[in-house]
């Protein structure tokens, strides 16, 4: 049914509950997983002043780091699983836009990820990420909750 699922993350309790259930079920039907992580770039001025601090550890590099961290905790879940798994990371100002993009570049056929806390009615309309990726994505998303 699916080969490829795609599974985003920012490294949040409900993220990772989220990845859990789209690695069980890669298990269960022989699928791989392409782990995700959208990062949020630095405003212009931020980023500027980072570079010509000359910083050691800048925002960037710290960012990086958070979101390889991230993507080696569903590589580890999915190895001790048996999942093929790979991941990687984008800088975009819309993580949605991202997510739809690297679900189409990896040719994934299912996204699984989570919304976070309670849903309410205004929540849901103004949109979390979740509801944007449901919005404008041609490829099933399972929610997890």
């Amino acid at each position: 049914m699916f080969s490829h699922i795609l599974i985003p993350t920012d490294g949040s309790d409900d993220t990772m509950h989220a990845a859990q259930i789209g690695i069980d079920l890669a298990q269960r039907l022989g699928a791989r997983i392409y782990a995700f992580h959208v990062l949020t770039p630095l405003a212009a001025v931020a980023y500027f002043a980072d570079a010509i601090r000359h910083a050691q550890d800048s925002h960037t590099e710290r960012a990086i780091a958070r979101a390889q961290h991230r993507l080696a905790e569903i590589e580890d879940l999915a190895r001790h699983a048996g999942v093929d798994c790979h991941g990687g990371y984008v800088f975009d100002h819309r993580p949605y836009v991202a997510i739809v993009g690297a679900a189409k570049q990896q040719h994934c056929d299912l996204i699984v990820m989570s919304v976070h806390g309670y849903a309410t009615l205004d929540r849901m309309l103004l949109g979390s990420e979740t509801n944007k990726v449901l919005g404008c994505c041609s490829i099933p998303v399972l929610v997890c909750h």
